[in-house]
């Protein structure tokens, strides 16, 4: 069984861990090192994939929205495992692009993971994980959207991590920033269409 991640650190050493040996590294390798109770840190991980320059590969954050919506909801029903369909594991992305961002991730990785700490625990157990879920839901549906808006799934990426590291770090003053994150992701959406 995998070990629990407790910061952004330890995620982004177990992702480089996986592009040792493969050119091409799929979700379902993703997932299982996590392990399948990884709820928190594939929320951290898909908002690393919007924040990074993997976001550019066409489609990628409509997949990252299909993603985020099976695991909110999955999250919302209080579920101890998470489950999706074989062919979202099989999806894969190339070594090099992910090996580049991880590298990009490392230094502020470091720096951010020396300010997280368990603190107003109520915001990131089982009610505060439930909220969540519940916010991360019309992210999902909203970022095949948010794809063709400068910066929007950048901006989602962002309260994404913060939301994964509040879960993972059980820091619920980091929880709030990411609600906040989040209107402002959603804020941009009506102001660039009219």
């Amino acid at each position: 069984m995998p070990e629990e991640i407790q910061n952004l650190s330890q995620l982004l050493q177990k992702l480089e861990s996986l592009t040792a040996s493969d050119e091409r590294i799929t979700l379902g390798r993703v997932l299982k090192a996590l392990g399948e109770r990884s709820f928190a840190p594939v929320l951290l991980l898909i908002g690393l994939i919007l924040l990074s320059p993997l976001s550019g590969i066409p489609g990628l954050p409509t997949m990252m929205g299909i993603l985020l919506l099976l695991v909110s909801i999955q999250m919302v029903m209080l579920r101890h495992h998470l489950w999706l369909p074989k062919w979202l594991l099989a999806r894969s992305i190339p070594k090099k692009p992910l090996i580049r961002s991880l590298h990009w991730f490392a230094k502020p990785a470091a720096h951010l993971d020396h300010w997280l700490r368990p603190r107003l625990g109520v915001m990131v157990y089982q009610a505060g994980s439930v909220a969540t879920a519940g916010i991360c839901i019309p992210i999902a549906l909203l970022l095949p959207v948010m794809e063709v808006i400068p910066f929007s799934a950048s901006l989602a990426g962002l309260a994404l991590i913060t939301f994964g590291l509040a879960l993972v770090a059980r820091d619920g003053a980091l929880e709030l920033i990411a609600f906040v994150l989040t209107g402002a992701a959603l804020a941009l959406i009506p102001y660039y269409f009219f």
